[in-house]
């Protein structure tokens, strides 16, 4: 007897049978969100005072756009973000391959790292509003602090994953530390240094804004907070909707940095072909 075949059973190669496919689902999924937003004030179930139609806030940003002090925002938004991934970046990379490549200083920072890492970089604000004031290097610290443990973890993770075998070859052949790094330690690492630009970049764009928001550092964050305290609602929520661009524009490019530097892993040969 013969099974009926339905709409979820797998197609021949395993793969399932996609009417749309999956970019379609997500602008179509965008544009319910839309007319949600769209539809819920102007029926009166949200007062408009608090959630203006989503065609306000277009407008609304609009006239953002035509203004050099929106810009100039974006900008500092932007650099301070770059400027904070980078570092973190490098010092994670750094400590995660000195700390991981010595078994006996890992064992002495454990600790260390456990006790650091799960402290909030927004408990870090009084120590950075008092070094600096309203500058943006009191968001630069946040920003670092909080992207360098996204990075060093998995560095360490990449790391300590290295084959012990490729590790004694090479110290058995006396290549000396920094050929080891580069020919045994790097390869392996690099994926999970991959996920930890990945992971610091998202993390990195949150504690910016929320810097600039809480602080009042230069930046599209305290733009919100000035929107906010002066009654420009559909204005917030334009620099809202800027910040969400900002951040799929992150992941976006963070995923192709990621897809290109590894396109020999092959984790990112299965995701090309499948």
């Amino acid at each position: 007897m013969t099974a009926a075949v339905t709409a979820g059973t797998p197609r021949r190669g395993g793969r399932r049978h996609r009417l749309l496919p999956a970019w379609l689902l997500g602008l179509i999924g965008l544009a319910g969100l839309v007319g949600v937003v769209e539809l819920v004030p102007r029926a009166g179930l949200v007062d408009e005072r608090y959630l203006p139609p989503f065609s306000a806030m277009i407008s609304a940003l609009a006239e953002q756009a035509g203004t050099g002090e929106f810009w100039q925002a974006l900008l500092e938004t932007l650099r301070g973000w770059a400027i904070g991934l980078s570092i973190a970046l490098a010092a994670g990379v750094v400590a995660g391959i000195g700390i991981g490549m010595v078994p006996l200083v890992r064992a002495a920072t454990n600790s260390t790292v456990e006790f650091l890492r799960p402290i909030p970089s927004v408990a870090l604000i009084p120590l950075a509003v008092l070094l600096f004031g309203t500058d943006m290097r009191s968001t630069l610290l946040l920003v670092v602090y909080a992207a360098f443990w996204q990075v060093l973890v998995q560095v360490l993770y990449g790391v300590r994953d290295v084959d012990p075998v490729a590790r004694q070859t090479a110290r058995s052949y006396r290549f000396r530390p920094a050929t080891q790094v580069l020919r045994v330690v790097w390869p392996t690492a690099l994926p999970y240094v991959m996920t930890g630009f990945r992971l610091g970049a998202a993390v990195a764009l949150i504690l910016e804004i929320t810097g600039e928001l809480i602080i009042g550092s230069p930046g599209l964050g305290r733009q919100i907070a000035v929107a906010q305290s002066s009654g420009a609602v559909a204005a917030m929520y334009a620099l809202v909707i800027v910040v969400g661009l900002i951040g799929v524009a992150v992941n976006a490019i963070a995923r192709a940095a990621e897809r290109r530097t590894l396109r020999w892993h092959p984790s990112v040969r299965t995701e090309v072909t499948g």
